[in-house]
């Protein structure tokens, strides 16, 4: 397969996912078949797709492949969920010309556990600030801000944009080539034109709640490819499994 470390599940279409599996199928029959699955294991980053090749193609017994899948399956569409909101609340803040240490202690309510002190997360903001101003600073990687990056970077990068815009949201303009997220893109796109914080919120809650339901299909769908493929079924039954999972 070609570029498979740049898979992602939340963004990926329906369609480019079931090509994904068939094109497996296709090969694992041939000569090639034999080192596919470890090939894909090699070159994917994509965290479940990973997870499944890792398990579904071993003689692991099928009850707990399936089970292990669901639990990863919460498991990553809790962190998603999670992640989505950062954004949410972040973007919600700098609409509304928040004080970011209120929207520090908005964020904090996401865990159980703060993933870094409210000092620490200021001190690494304020220095993104500088480092952005860097001559040949590396923008892109610098002001990312994407759902598979660790929660303690993320919040770092979110305070630093709530920083940043406090003084005037428009200075964001510059930034969006850089920040790779669609849904936070979109966001600051709409901060920057003055939409109201609530409707932001309300917006963004529901494009976060289809976002994970879909996703949560994808995942489910991938599973049954993929059993489908270890259970030696027909590249066109296989190909069934995908279309139950589309709306056309």
């Amino acid at each position: 397969m070609s570029k498979q470390q740049e898979m992602d599940i939340l963004e990926m279409p329906f369609e480019g996912l079931a090509a994904y599996w068939l094109s497996i199928r296709k090969v694992i029959d041939t000569r090639k078949g034999k080192s596919i699955v470890k090939d894909e294991l090699e070159t994917t980053q994509e965290s479940y797709i990973r997870h499944l090749l890792d398990t579904v193609f071993t003689r692991m017994e099928l009850t707990l492949v399936r089970r292990l899948a669901e639990v990863k399956r919460d498991t990553l569409l809790d962190d998603y969920r999670r992640k989505i909101d950062l954004m949410r609340l972040a973007l919600f803040a700098i609409a509304a010309t928040e004080n970011p240490r209120i929207t520090m202690v908005r964020m904090d309510s996401k865990f159980s556990h703060a993933p870094m002190s409210e000092k620490a997360a200021f001190d690494m903001a304020h220095g993104l600030t500088s480092a952005i101003k860097e001559p040949g600073a590396d923008l892109h990687t610098l002001l990312a801000v994407d759902h598979k990056m660790p929660f303690d970077r993320l919040v770092v990068k979110l305070l630093f944009y709530v920083i940043y815009a406090r003084r005037d949201k428009r200075r964001l303009e510059k930034l969006l080539p850089y920040t790779h997220s669609r849904y936070f893109t979109e966001g600051l796109s709409l901060a920057i034109d003055n939409f109201e914080p609530d409707f932001l919120a309300y917006h963004f809650e529901g494009i976060r709640d289809q976002t994970i339901m879909e996703t949560r299909r994808k995942m489910d769908m991938s599973l049954e490819m993929a059993m489908g493929i270890r259970n030696k079924m027909d590249y066109d039954d296989v190909f069934r499994i995908a279309k139950a999972y589309m709306s056309a």
